[in-house]
């Protein structure tokens, strides 16, 4: 390890240096994040509403699916309005109403462009003047404005109630019919709807910017993109345009020092057998490829909610799967799935890579197996019962349906699953253990793997870091610590070792070159991933500095993964390197469809969504749903699939491998997903942006746009890739049906 000092030194210099700069961003979050007040009241002194009211709403919310249903400040679903946003342009439309009606005797709309222009200017200054007293914590408001209050409140009554007028837009919002049984529970949901919209129109103290930014861009109270975020663009893309320039000057250095070394004539792992423990794994595959088709059909569900409601086909499949459950399962199964298939390689590498199977390891293994059964049960019943409201609202914290996106586990799972990613890291360490003690080349390249997996385990334990009673911003601060830094961050390392070890294994590249070459990328990576995820917090509530290193670092986040294409071309030259790697043909295929999808998925529209300028417009609409499915699936996904398919060829007879089945499976997943983006996601994003740009976030989330004609057309057009996608997803659960049936009747050929 000592000729790679310098890397080592660069690494923790980059860790700790990001992580110090991270956590306090999150003290300045803290400390100037948007008030609760702590009552709401009239210029007549009548209590609209105290702090009381506004945290029972934020757990009412959480309940019924939060971010699954709908967002708030952009963050969740895309179907349902963004309630804060929704909530801010009813009510400033009543406002207006209001006083149209007091000084000139009719409508808003038919007054002359002058008289709306007064008003605009009258209700700017009502609504963004901070009138929070400083000592008591009272908000006071107009009565024009407690009156916009109470007919909105009137309005989410309704909305999530029964009331018969407002049955389409529950349709078209896929909100269950009486969604919210208790009156006093729809009271307390509209206090926090108002105060997440207040957020987003009234002025921090001393300053001409609401406290999420200006977001979101409503003409009517001159709520538009401020100086700073059109700066910090820039900056973003400048850095972007050095970061490119340096690594093309690397590379193109490099790549003339490197050489790949002949191929060994045979399959260096050929004679590798497989230890019992090794063997064990085989279950979570089969797991993996259940969970898979499972999300796959939830996602199908999830999308023809848009089209028809409440129903799949005319069948009233929503009483008993609503769309907030199945986009829940949707997004949850993925993130398992695929962690569940990068957990399996640990398991399965970390022997092969030793030669050591330690006392009890297929114990271990089938214990957490069996762990991850019961999380995965009570979980979902857990969530089910949420939605249906048969919890009450501690328990559901603790076991239903958190309500964040990505984590909506209830608190007692989280806790499960943390034990289950340290039991799995104890196991992955006993086993490795060997590997690290001998002095030999590979040896670095292991610790890296270690280091990787470390973090995995360790690093979920940011979601503990929030409670029930935590404020917003701050739970979304370090939401984006698991989502961003545990999924994209280390679990990016974890991947690049492992493949790095398995090419080093086989002979197809010198292990020096694989130590060095991964070292490199886990620095490039973790240089902008660390503050980089900050760009999912600019309009979440927080100060500047959020908006400054988020825009610059995620545009270095995105330097690496524009250029990953050579990566996969180098990776598809390998396959034709030696005859025996045939065998691996598939496998190495998935990774460089990893490579194809890092650089667009990750790198194109992962920065589309990077630079404040565009993110103030199209945070939350179908854009972000385009950078979702291609980073997700496209990068996490193919190459959890290529890991299980490596371990799957040392667990299986040669016999029993079908590359045709692989063939057609390989294909249909990425031209489905290609045309799912390309006919569907993309173009009702741009079409969302286009309203969001000229009339108004609110616009671009409203039900009179997405039920248009042309928008459900583009939903419809989803069909053909999502049944190409399907499909594949079905040929490779029979894959492995047929490879588990050959290896099992040679298994017993064998024995006879």
């Amino acid at each position: 390890m000592v000729q790679y000092r310098r890397l080592w030194s660069l690494l923790a210099l980059i860790f700790i240096g990001s992580f110090a700069a991270l956590l306090w961003v999150g003290g300045d979050i803290f400390r100037q994040k948007p008030p609760i007040p702590s009552e709401v009241v009239s210029v007549t002194g009548e209590v609209l509403m105290t702090a009381e009211d506004i945290a029972h709403g934020r757990f009412v919310w959480q309940s019924i699916g939060g971010q699954q249903l709908g967002s708030i400040w952009g963050h969740g679903g895309y179907l349902a309005p963004d309630w804060s946003a929704d909530w801010l342009h009813r009510e400033l439309l009543n406002m207006l109403q209001y006083w149209a009606a007091a000084d000139y005797g009719t409508a808003y709309q038919s007054l002359t462009r002058e008289q709306q222009a007064a008003l605009r200017a009258r209700l700017a200054a009502e609504v963004r003047n901070n009138r929070v007293d400083p000592q008591t914590g009272r908000l006071a408001v107009s009565a024009t404005r407690a009156a916009a209050i109470k007919a909105n409140r009137a309005y989410y009554n309704g909305l999530f109630g029964d009331l018969t007028p407002l049955d389409e837009l529950r349709k078209s919002y896929a909100i269950p019919h009486n969604a919210i049984r208790d009156v006093a529970r729809r009271e307390a949901l509209s206090a926090f709807f108002f105060w997440t919209a207040w957020a987003t129109a009234t002025n921090r103290a001393g300053q001409e910017v609401t406290y999420t930014g200006n977001w979101p861009h409503e003409p009517l109270i001159g709520n538009t993109i401020t100086p700073a975020s059109i700066i910090w663009s820039v900056a973003s893309v400048l850095m972007l345009l050095l970061g490119v320039g340096a690594m093309v000057w690397y590379q193109a250095v490099f790549a003339r020092e490197q050489s790949h070394p002949a191929p060994p004539a045979g399959d260096p792992l050929g004679s590798l057998r497989p230890s019992p423990s090794m063997r064990a794994v085989t279950n979570y595959f089969w797991l993996v490829v259940v969970l898979w088709i499972l999300q796959i059909s939830f996602g199908i569900l999830s999308a023809h909610y848009a089209v028809e409601g409440h129903a799949l086909y005319g069948v009233p499949i929503s009483d008993v799967v609503p769309y907030v459950l199945s986009r829940t399962w949707h997004t949850q199964l993925a993130v398992l799935w695929i962690a569940i298939a990068w957990i399996a390689t640990g398991l399965y590498i970390a022997p092969a890579l030793s030669g050591h199977e330690p006392w009890g390891q297929r114990f271990g293994v089938n214990l957490l197996f069996g762990g991850i059964l019961v999380i995965l049960t009570g979980a979902t019943v857990g969530q089910w019962l949420a939605i249906q409201q048969r919890l009450g609202l501690e328990f559901n914290f603790w076991f239903g349906h958190q309500g964040y996106e990505y984590v909506d586990l209830g608190r007692f799972w989280q806790l499960l699953l943390f034990g289950g990613l340290l039991l799995w890291l104890f196991l992955f360490a006993r086993a490795i253990a060997p590997a690290l003690r001998r002095r030999d080349d590979y040896r670095t390249l292991v610790f890296v793997l270690f280091l990787s997996s470390a973090a995995i385990g360790v690093f979920y334990g940011a979601s503990f870091m929030w409670g029930r009673t935590t404020h917003l911003s701050m739970v979304e601060y370090w939401r984006w610590w698991v989502v961003h830094l545990w999924v994209e961050g280390f679990f990016e390392v974890f991947a690049t070792a492992v493949v790095a070890l398995l090419f080093a294994k086989l002979g197809l590249v010198r292990i020096a070159t694989a130590t060095i070459a991964t070292l490199l990328s886990t620095c490039t990576f973790l240089f902008g991933a660390i503050l980089g995820t900050l760009h999912h917090l600019y309009w979440a509530g927080t100060p500047t500095a959020v908006l400054a290193l988020g825009a610059v670092f995620s545009a270095l986040e995105v330097v690496p993964l524009v250029l990953v294409g050579t990566e996969g071309y180098q990776n598809y030259r390998l396959i034709k390197s030696a005859k025996w790697i045939e065998t691996y043909r598939w496998p190495i295929l998935f990774f460089v469809a990893v490579a194809f999808w890092n650089m667009l998925g990750a790198g194109i529209f992962g920065f589309l969504l990077n630079p404040p300028v565009s993110l103030y417009y199209i945070q939350g609409l179908y854009t972000t749903s385009v950078h979702a499915h291609a980073a997700l699936f496209g990068v996490y996904g193919m190459l959890g699939i290529g890991l299980m398919l490596f371990c799957l060829r040392g667990l299986s007879t040669r016999g029993a491998w079908d590359d045709r089945l692989l063939r057609a499976a390989f294909w249909s997943l990425n031209i489905g997903l290609a045309l799912m983006l390309i006919m569907s996601l993309l173009p009702i994003g741009i079409i969302q942006a286009m309203a969001s740009i000229s009339d108004g976030y609110w616009a671009a989330r409203s039900a009179e746009l997405l039920q248009s004609d042309l928008v459900r057309a583009l939903v419809w057009l989803r069909v053909p890739g999502d049944t190409l996608f399907a499909f594949g997803g079905l040929i490779m659960a029979y894959f492995l049906f047929k490879l588990w049936r050959g290896s099992r009747a040679q298994a017993n050929s064998n024995a006879g």
